[in-house]
């Protein structure tokens, strides 16, 4: 798969499926390198879908001497989709950084932004949330990537799922194995999530919006969550209530996917 020199680095690309253009950006991690498995099902079948390594992890580089900030990875996608020619993109921002990006994409570049999806976000963090993704930081850097992935990776699934799949949870096959041997790329990403700041913003946004709420996110819960929601003109917000930081099972991923699909398709 290709890779662009955007926005002063090299900035690794996948493109999957067919159809209209769409672009699937998760957390702290990529859906590349075969994580589009993970991707909702029946989404390639009706969209090119556009999976991209944040730089600093994957096969994407990074100039650490440029300051870490939400529209600094914003501007890479930004310069991405300029380069590919494409236009009216399907923007669905999943579990933090993604969602964050893909709301300063709207504000800046809307001509850039068919619709966008927010599940797992902020407009702005609060104390706890600076207090949580710091702490994180704090975690791998202090007693290791080991440590940091049990601690995520409890914090993000419901205690049933991680009991029954928590050899496949946990390790270097597992979560947020890209930050693996990689600190400074993770404190550059929680320098740019705890950064973010679109509250007064929000408002100016006009593409046709979805915001998910996971109700028993411990991280970014509906308390995160519906401010967007509310502040975006004309937004939808669906409560999954029983869902965590991580859409995870057969079950929850079904239902996700018909909340999904469905409303892509409406626009």
């Amino acid at each position: 798969m290709p890779i662009a020199h955007i926005n002063g680095h090299d900035m690794y690309y996948e493109l999957h499926g067919s159809g209209d253009p769409a672009i699937c950006m998760g957390g702290w991690g990529t859906f590349c390198h075969g994580g589009h498995r993970h991707l909702a099902r029946g989404l390639t079948d009706r969209y090119t879908v556009l999976l991209i390594d944040y730089r600093g992890i994957g096969e994407s580089t990074d100039d650490e001497s440029v300051p870490a900030s939400m529209d600094l990875h914003a501007q890479d996608v930004i310069g991405l989709l300029d380069h590919l020619g494409w236009s009216r993109v399907h923007f669905i921002g999943l579990v933090g950084i993604g969602a964050c990006i893909s709301q300063k994409v709207a504000i800046e570049r809307p001509d850039l932004v068919r619709s966008m999806v927010n599940m797992g976000a902020w407009a702005r963090c609060d104390d706890f949330l600076r207090d949580q993704l710091e702490l994180f930081g704090t975690i791998h850097r202090d007693s290791g990537f080991e440590v940091f992935q049990r601690f995520v990776t409890v914090m993000s699934f419901k205690p049933d799922y991680y009991n029954e799949n928590r050899h496949k949870l946990l390790g270097p096959d597992g979560g947020w194995k890209e930050l693996n041997g990689r600190y400074p790329a993770h404190a550059r990403f929680i320098e740019a999530c705890v950064g973010h700041d679109v509250w007064d913003q929000l408002p100016q946004i006009k593409c046709p919006t979805l915001v998910i709420h996971a109700g028993q996110d411990l991280v970014t819960s509906p308390r995160t969550t519906l401010p967007i929601e509310q502040r975006i003109p004309g937004a939808e917000g669906v409560l999954m209530e029983d869902v965590a930081h991580v859409v995870a099972g057969k079950e929850e991923k079904i239902r996700f996917c018909e909340i999904l699909l469905p409303w892509l398709a409406k626009h």
